[in-house]
């Protein structure tokens, strides 16, 4: 048995989805909440409630280029620049919230533990459903993609 892999959907006429796939895009179940070049993909620089972190996520009312002070409870201030996320980034905020490991500003953001209704699915249920299948979605090959998330989640116990 060959080992599941990422598949770029495309949109070329004749291009068909391999038999036993399974398109984990956005519109299904496994679609990823965090949107490249959107106000749900947005990071705060530098990190206010963890100040080690170069980035976290932003999800007050913002937009890309804005600045966005964060007021501690301590009534320190820490001057933040808001921007879009990374590729990488966005897949992080996928993965954290999949996993329950959120971060204190996703946990702000009101982001609770899955399945809830932002995130309906969980690591079990991608070890249950996706398990030796392979990923379709739109994400170039070469960037960081949400699909390999779930590749590694649904397939952990396999290369155990």
């Amino acid at each position: 048995m060959s080992t599941p892999k990422r598949i770029q959907r495309r949109r070329e006429k004749g291009w068909k989805m391999p038999e036993g796939a399974v398109y984990v895009g956005r519109g299904t179940k496994w679609g990823n909440p965090f949107k490249l070049r959107h106000h749900t993909g947005l990071a705060r620089v530098p990190g206010a409630t963890d100040p080690t972190a170069p980035w976290e996520y932003e999800g007050r009312i913002s937009a890309d280029g804005s600045r966005h002070d964060y007021f501690h409870p301590d009534g320190r201030v820490t001057r933040c620049t808001v921007r879009y996320m990374t590729p990488a980034e966005v897949v992080d905020c996928f993965r954290r919230l999949l996993t329950g490991s959120l971060s204190p500003s996703m946990r702000m953001a009101g982001f609770r533990g899955v399945p809830s209704v932002t995130m309906p699915i969980s690591p079990e249920m991608a070890r249950t459903e996706l398990i030796g299948r392979d990923l379709v979605c739109w994400c170039p090959l070469d960037q960081p993609c949400h699909a390999d998330v779930l590749l590694e989640l649904a397939n952990q116990e396999a290369t155990r």
